[in-house]
């Protein structure tokens, strides 16, 4: 698995998900944090934009591993849903989201609509609010669903 293998529609919810900031900065848990929702990092650290970009992409990566090795059935879904587990995984990484048992059965058996209303009945989705909702919608419609339009190139 590359870098090049994660769908440029993840890397561009996981742009708006997880905002960029390109110096070091402590998130709301006290982890210190940089570029897209990247963990570690240490005070005073400052990125480019390229740089950035390039750990959001190794990252995002790495969190598709996470679930392609812990939810193997995930694959099965179709690119769209597989998806909102590596975004969910990116995001609380794949131990809290294998915790998310009710939803992950339900994904695993094909009801998708379970699967949303699971994802929404968390903690995980209060905490994220709109991602959460976003993330429910695309896990129902098996489309890609983003806060805002891709920009045009």
């Amino acid at each position: 698995m590359t870098d090049s293998d994660v769908p440029e529609e993840l890397i561009a919810q996981l742009q708006q998900d997880e905002g960029l900031r390109l110096t070091a900065y402590q998130d709301v848990f006290g982890h210190w944090t940089i570029g897209y929702g990247h963990t570690p990092s240490r005070p005073g650290m400052i990125w480019t934009h390229d740089q950035a970009l390039a750990m959001l992409r190794a990252d995002c990566a790495a969190a598709l591993r996470d679930v392609d090795r812990v939810l193997p059935w995930a694959r099965r879904l179709g690119p769209v849903r597989h998806a909102v587990f590596v975004n969910m995984a990116f995001n609380m990484g794949i131990g809290r989201l294998n915790g998310f048992h009710r939803a992950l059965a339900a994904a695993r058996r094909g009801d998708h609509e379970a699967c949303a209303h699971q994802m929404l009945d968390s903690l995980w989705a209060q905490q994220v609010g709109d991602r959460a909702h976003r993330l429910a919608r695309q896990m129902r419609t098996n489309e890609w669903v983003l806060a805002q339009p891709l920009p045009r190139p």
